[in-house]
């Protein structure tokens, strides 16, 4: 018990990474084509245009990778103090991140990439607590 108050800033953004990595991640496993038939609409007048399907395959498995370890990470850190795979998922969480806010900056939809770097600045202070 005394793990998770001494640390319930990173275990909440812990679980917060989780929840929107393992969702994310799980969503486009689950609607596979739907995922894909909207970001080819959404990149369409762009230079990713056919690099649709396997942009949304690597940052599937970078958000799956960054869920997990975001999880495992959170009982690890609740339960032993120890911050090693949280910062893993949390490094993991920003770097998909980035992916996103590059895809978002390129299609030119500035208010998704606003909502990102909401996200962003959330994972960095995760990461500066882990550290």
């Amino acid at each position: 018990m005394q793990h998770i108050l001494n640390n319930s800033a990173p275990l909440l953004i812990l679980v917060f990474l989780s929840i929107v990595f393992l969702q994310s991640g799980i969503d486009k496993a689950m609607d596979w084509k739907g995922n894909v038939s909207w970001l080819k609409e959404h990149f369409k007048n762009t230079f990713l245009k056919n690099f649709v399907p396997m942009a949304v395959f690597k940052i599937m498995i970078v958000e799956l990778l960054a869920g997990s370890l975001s999880l495992a990470g959170t009982l690890q850190l609740a339960f032993t103090g120890t911050k090693t795979l949280g910062l893993y998922g949390a490094i993991v969480s920003a770097v998909a991140l980035l992916m996103l806010i590059f895809g978002q900056r390129i299609a030119k939809d500035y208010e998704g990439a606003k909502t990102i770097a909401i996200y962003f600045v959330t994972t960095i202070f995760g990461v500066w607590l882990l550290t």
